[in-house]
C-alpha cells in the first residue's frame, strides 16, 4: 500500500539530525551511483526554483528529450517530487523502489546515523531516473546548496533564479552568508546562470565563478528580457525570441523563463534536438500550482512565503493592478518573521488565518491589528459576491495546499 510506503519514508524525519555528504555519498555507491548515469542540472536560491525548474523541463520534453525532475514541497501528493516529463512517480514504483533500498539502508546503518528524510528521497530519485535511463534531471536544492543533500553531483550547469533571505539559523545572517552556501554547488568549469540578485550576493556569485573558471551568464548583463504588457523578448547576442507568453504572471516569472532559455542554449551542443522554435508554445503551457494560479475570475494563490516571495507578489500586484480593490488573505508558519511579511503588504487590505497544519501560527498570535478569518474558506463566498475585488490568498505553501485540496473537492462535489 502506498500509504504504508509513505509512511515508511516520513519515519526517517530528520528530528533535529543533520545532514552528511559523506553518509549520502556512500549510500549512493552502494546503489551504483545512479547520480552518475545521466546528466543533470542543478537549480538553486531562494525562489523561483520549481518555476525554473517547470520551465527548463518543458524546453527539453517538448523537444524530445526525457526529462526527470525533483522538486519540494509537493502541493497535492508526494508522488510529484519526482516527475518525468511532468508525469509524477508512479506508486508502485515508489514501493518498488522503496524495496530495494531498504538492504542498503541497514548496510548504511551499520556505519552511520539513519539516513535524513531527504537525503532518502534523494537517493529514491537518483534511483528512479537511473533506471528509467532519462536523458537529463533537473534537480532543485533543498535548504541551501553547499551542505544539502542534493549536492552529490557535477551538474551540467547551475541555476539561480534569486536570493533573499531565508532560513538564516542554518545559511547565515546576511545575503553574501546565504549566497556562499547557495553558490556552494558549483564545480570547475561548469557554467553559472543567474537572476537580478543584491550586490552583497552578486559579488559572492562571481568570487567563486572566477575561482572555478566557470563561465557566468547574468541576466540584465549577458542576456536580456524586453518586456511588453503581456508577454516579452528574448534577447542573446543575435539570437532574438519574440512575444514569449506566460500562464504564470508577473516579472519574476519571466525572469525564471528566461533563466531557462538562457540555460538551454548552453547546453544545447550536448542536447542539439532542442527546438528553439517550440520554445514559445512550451512556456507557454508551463503551469506550477500554488505559484500565481487562478483559481476564480477575482481569486488567485500564490505561495509568497518568504521575503523574496512577498516582494514579487506585491510588485506584480502594483504593476498590473495598481487602480484596484486588493483583499490579501494570508496564512504562515510559526517559524517565520510573520510581521515583518505582513508588513510588507502594508499599502493592500490584509487579513490573517490558520490552517490545520502542526507549525501553522495560530490566530491569536498574530499582530493584533491585522483582521481575523476563522475560516479561509469565507474568502471564496467573498469572492464570489464581490466581483470587482481581486482577492489575494498568500502565505505558507502547506496553506496552499490546503485551499487547493478544498478547492477542487468542492468542485467535484
Amino acid at each position: 500500500m502506498i500509504t504504508d510506503t509513505l509512511n515508511w519514508i516520513h519515519s526517517y524525519k530528520a528530528n533535529g539530525r543533520r545532514p552528511d555528504k559523506k553518509r549520502l555519498l556512500t549510500l549512493l555507491s552502494f546503489m551504483g551511483n545512479p547520480q552518475k548515469q545521466m546528466p543533470l542540472i542543478h537549480v538553486v536560491g531562494t525562489n523561483g526554483k520549481g518555476s525554473t525548474t517547470a520551465y527548463l523541463q518543458a524546453l527539453f520534453t517538448t523537444s524530445g528529450y526525457r526529462c526527470g525532475t525533483f522538486t519540494s514541497p509537493y502541493i497535492t501528493h508526494f508522488n510529484e517530487r519526482i516527475a518525468i516529463d511532468g508525469l509524477p512517480i508512479a506508486d508502485n514504483d515508489l514501493e518498488k523502489l522503496c524495496k530495494e533500498i531498504k538492504p542498503h539502508l541497514k548496510n548504511i546503518e551499520r556505519c552511520y546515523d539513519r539516513v535524513t528524510e531527504f537525503e532518502l528521497i534523494t537517493a529514491l530519485m537518483f534511483a528512479y531516473f537511473a533506471k528509467e535511463k532519462v536523458d537529463l534531471a533537473i534537480v532543485e536544492a533543498g535548504i541551501g546548496g553547499l551542505h544539502d543533500a542534493t549536492n552529490c553531483f557535477i551538474a551540467q550547469a547551475v541555476v539561480c533564479p534569486s536570493i533573499s533571505f531565508e532560513h538564516t539559523e542554518i545559511l547565515g545572517t546576511s545575503l553574501a552568508q546565504i549566497a556562499k552556501q547557495k553558490v556552494g554547488v558549483l564545480d570547475d568549469y561548469v557554467p553559472l546562470i543567474f537572476g537580478n540578485l543584491p550586490k552583497e550576493a552578486r559579488d559572492v556569485f562571481y568570487d567563486k565563478a572566477k575561482e572555478l573558471h566557470s563561465s557566468t551568464f547574468e541576466l540584465g548583463q549577458d542576456f536580456q528580457l524586453i518586456r511588453h504588457q503581456y508577454s516579452f523578448d528574448f534577447l542573446y547576442h543575435d539570437l532574438s525570441l519574440n512575444h514569449i507568453t506566460l500562464s504564470m504572471a508577473g516579472q519574476h516569472q519571466q525572469n525564471n523563463a528566461g533563466l531557462a532559455i538562457m540555460t538551454s542554449l548552453i547546453l544545447k551542443k550536448h542536447f542539439p534536438k532542442l527546438n528553439l522554435y517550440l520554445y514559445p508554445k512550451a512556456l507557454s503551457q508551463v503551469q506550477v500550482k500554488g505559484r500565481t494560479e487562478w483559481l476564480l475570475d477575482n481569486l488567485v494563490i500564490d505561495g509568497a512565503h518568504n521575503e523574496g516571495g512577498i516582494k514579487s507578489l506585491r510588485d506584480w500586484l502594483a504593476s498590473q493592478y495598481p487602480n484596484r480593490s486588493v483583499a490579501i488573505l494570508f496564512a504562515g508558519l510559526r517559524r517565520k518573521p510573520l510581521a515583518k511579511l505582513l508588513n510588507l503588504l502594508s499599502d493592500y487590505s490584509v487579513s490573517v488565518t490558520s490552517f490545520s497544519f502542526y507549525e501553522a501560527e495560530s490566530l491569536e498570535n498574530y499582530p493584533k491589528y491585522y483582521p481575523r478569518v476563522t475560516n479561509f474558506k469565507e474568502w471564496f463566498q467573498k469572492a464570489q459576491y464581490n466581483p470587482n475585488t481581486l482577492y489575494v490568498m498568500t502565505g505558507s505553501l502547506y496553506f496552499i495546499s490546503e485551499i487547493r485540496e478544498y478547492f477542487f473537492k468542492s468542485k467535484k462535489s
